[in-house]
């Protein structure tokens, strides 16, 4: 309730707060996920509704409560935590990282413990999971999913996605993975001859997935308002199968990785949010001139470019980036506030131990 307060005296409207870590684990009574009933020695008793806390309290203050759900995501892999490490070891995602398959829970350089998003079993379990959320909280306004992904360009590499590749495309691969992805030395890896169809089935997985999620959560509860977050860099977002644009924009004239039909599996039109992370220390073109996109402002115009108005955006500034120079937050919090028309800041715990309630309420200022 005292956070709730001091958020919204800072001049803000909406809270987010994480409900499904990417541990996997929840913070409510489910009968699907596991309860996250400790973290760091501090243990949540078990008859504390910590989000419905949450809404009653933002309702109260006039504020809107969304939840915070990572989808893909299944533990933690600097800690050794969640369901991939207990209750599902087989559902992890497998890497094929520097010419050598590995599940991901080996692969300590990502924090990331993802779940295979080519496996239909793991796509029903986590559409299972965000309608039971939807049904337990009426009251919630809103959801925003988080890492509806794969992992990076080397997952997944298991024998479930090579079955679905070759059954979707129609092609059989005499030379596995090097017919989509081969790796030149330790370093770096390099397309195969069917990189860009494989790029096209990760995407149109994704595409599918969000389409049936927004027809089976839209039904319960139609004012809950349905958001997805996503990076601003969509020249780099095919890499984990991805294509947040809307279905209309075409980006086979700029990016040589896409195909034809890589339109088609645009999802924009199936949200009714988008938070779009601006995650760049520079705020405008100017300051990066080389590389305009890559700053706040940039990045917002790439954003609005590729999804053609299809859904209502929402600019998200990292606090972390200025951390070298605090006095630069409140002017990336206003330009991405008037370039999409919404702004969202990540996340309270940096807000608390730095002490930024004033730089945040300088930034909301408008004129």
């Amino acid at each position: 309730a005292f956070y709730m307060r001091k958020i919204k005296d800072a001049g803000f409207d909406n809270v987010v707060v994480e409900t499904k870590s990417i541990t996997g684990e929840v913070t409510y009574r489910s009968d699907l996920a596991p309860y996250m009933s400790s973290y760091h020695g501090t243990v949540r008793p078990a008859d504390y509704d910590m989000f419905g806390h949450v809404i009653r309290c933002c309702h109260e203050y006039g504020m809107r409560a969304f939840a915070g759900i990572n989808v893909f995501s299944g533990g933690h892999n600097h800690m050794d935590r969640g369901i991939i490490f207990n209750e599902h070891p087989d559902w992890q995602t497998i890497c094929y990282i520097k010419g050598e398959f590995k599940p991901v829970t080996e692969v300590k350089s990502t924090y990331d413990g993802m779940v295979n998003a080519a496996d239909p079993k793991i796509q029903d379990y986590e559409l299972a999971v965000l309608e039971e959320f939807v049904r337990k909280y009426p009251d919630c306004d809103g959801i925003i999913l988080d890492r509806v992904r794969f992992e990076s360009m080397v997952a997944d590499y298991s024998d479930i996605s090579r079955t679905g590749f070759e059954k979707w495309s129609g092609l059989t691969m005499e030379n596995w993975p090097e017919d989509v992805l081969s790796w030149k030395d330790t370093t770096e890896w390099t397309r195969g001859k069917y990189f860009n169809q494989w790029c096209e089935w990760r995407s149109s997985l994704i595409h599918d997935f969000m389409v049936k999620m927004y027809s089976t959560l839209k039904p319960i509860n139609p004012k809950l308002i349905i958001g997805d977050y996503a990076g601003a860099w969509y020249p780099l977002y095919y890499q984990v199968g991805v294509n947040w644009a809307s279905s209309s924009y075409d980006p086979t004239a700029e990016y040589d990785w896409a195909t034809e039909n890589y339109h088609n599996t645009g999802y924009a039109e199936n949200l009714d949010l988008l938070m779009t992370g601006l995650y760049y220390t520079e705020i405008t073109e100017d300051e990066r001139p080389e590389e305009p996109y890559y700053t706040v402002r940039g990045g917002a115009e790439m954003v609005k470019k590729v999804t053609c108005d299809a859904v209502p955006l929402v600019g998200s500034i990292y606090i972390s980036m200025y951390d070298e120079d605090m006095s630069r937050l409140p002017d990336a919090i206003r330009q991405a506030l008037e370039s999409t028309g919404g702004v969202m800041v990540f996340d309270l715990t940096h807000i608390r131990h730095q002490n930024l309630w004033d730089a945040l309420k300088a930034g909301l200022q408008t004129e």
